[in-house]
């Protein structure tokens, strides 16, 4: 049978791309998604796929344009359903928010397909997410310096709790956060239709990251290996998993210089980092409050007074 998405259809054992239309632009030209139709020649299961949720988050993008040359549909079960870049607008600005209704994509979900420009194109694209069996929502930390990993947002308590930790170990990224999410994340709504979903956070970086892209390359891979899409195995190798985050401000303005690296055990009374003048003399000192793992760092040294610079991962186990 014949998968349509957009104006892009593909019979089984091939592919197709074309564009999926969400509305117009202020000068009334039509404005459309890139998508990507895989239809494999045996029958299986969907998985979709999707980036450029925040329109400055390039690296889902970089693993998109490294996985889909490798899929063959004649080698595929089931079916892979992509959306290229969702927040278009953003996209085109290089900017996180969409400008035309200052809304960040991934609080919009599941969308409303009369609403602003925002909740129409996460109405649209939730559609397509809905047809699937499987969600990957690719993103990175923005601009932030973070490990790369993949988040289970819906909750310890939710039914598919269990499905959607099993996606984040198929992908295999080695960090994982299991902290409920905010409304309106496609991690967040999607499970509620009964699709086991995650966010991979691939890292943080200005553009894309090469080793951050091959993470999710080597991610989403193995997630097609490991549900059957693809003949093969799948590594489920040992996770670290964090509930939430202990977040550190800059007490004085200045110049960060970190004392712990991304990924590193911390122990309370641990220093984080220190804050500078412009001559190199000691402004203040952030310390550990308590046992986790150096998560994420602002990239840019220069702080105001109470500015964010850092998070560590807390409540971590293995998995």
């Amino acid at each position: 049978m014949s998968l349509t998405l957009g104006d892009a259809s593909a019979a089984p054992g091939e592919m197709a791309t074309g564009r999926l239309r969400i509305g117009e632009r202020r000068d009334g030209s039509p404005v459309s998604l890139p998508v990507c139709v895989v239809n494999g020649a045996d029958d299986g299961e969907t998985l979709y796929l999707q980036a450029v949720s925040d329109g400055d988050e390039l690296n889902g993008l970089g693993v998109l344009t490294r996985v889909v040359p490798r899929l063959d549909p004649a080698e595929l079960s089931g079916a892979v359903l992509i959306v290229g870049i969702v927040n278009v607008h953003a996209f085109q600005i290089a900017e996180h928010r969409n400008p035309i209704d200052d809304t960040k994509m991934n609080r919009a979900y599941p969308g409303d397909e009369d609403g602003t420009s925002s909740e129409r194109i996460a109405a649209a694209t939730f559609d397509a997410a809905c047809r699937a069996d499987y969600v990957l929502d690719l993103h990175q930390g923005s601009t932030s310096r973070m490990l790369n990993e993949a988040r289970v947002r819906c909750g310890r308590h939710h039914r598919l709790h269990g499905d959607c930790l099993e996606l984040a170990k198929a992908f295999g990224t080695g960090h994982v956060l299991d902290q409920k999410g905010p409304d309106g994340q496609l991690a967040r709504a999607a499970p509620g239709e009964g699709i086991p979903t995650i966010d991979p956070e691939l890292g943080g970086c200005v553009g894309w990251d090469e080793e951050s892209i091959q993470y999710g390359v080597e991610g989403v891979f193995n997630v097609l290996r490991h549900y059957g899409f693809l003949d093969g195995e799948a590594s489920m190798d040992e996770q670290t998993r964090a509930a939430g985050f202990d977040q550190y401000r800059a007490p004085a303005g200045g110049l960060v210089r970190f004392r712990a690296e991304l990924g590193e055990e911390i122990h309370p009374g641990d220093t984080l980092f220190e804050i500078t003048d412009p001559f190199g003399q000691l402004a203040g000192r952030v310390t550990a409050d308590c046992e986790g793992v150096f998560w994420r760092s602002r990239r840019l040294p220069q702080v105001a007074t109470g500015e964010y610079v850092c998070s560590v991962a807390t409540g971590v186990d293995a998995y």
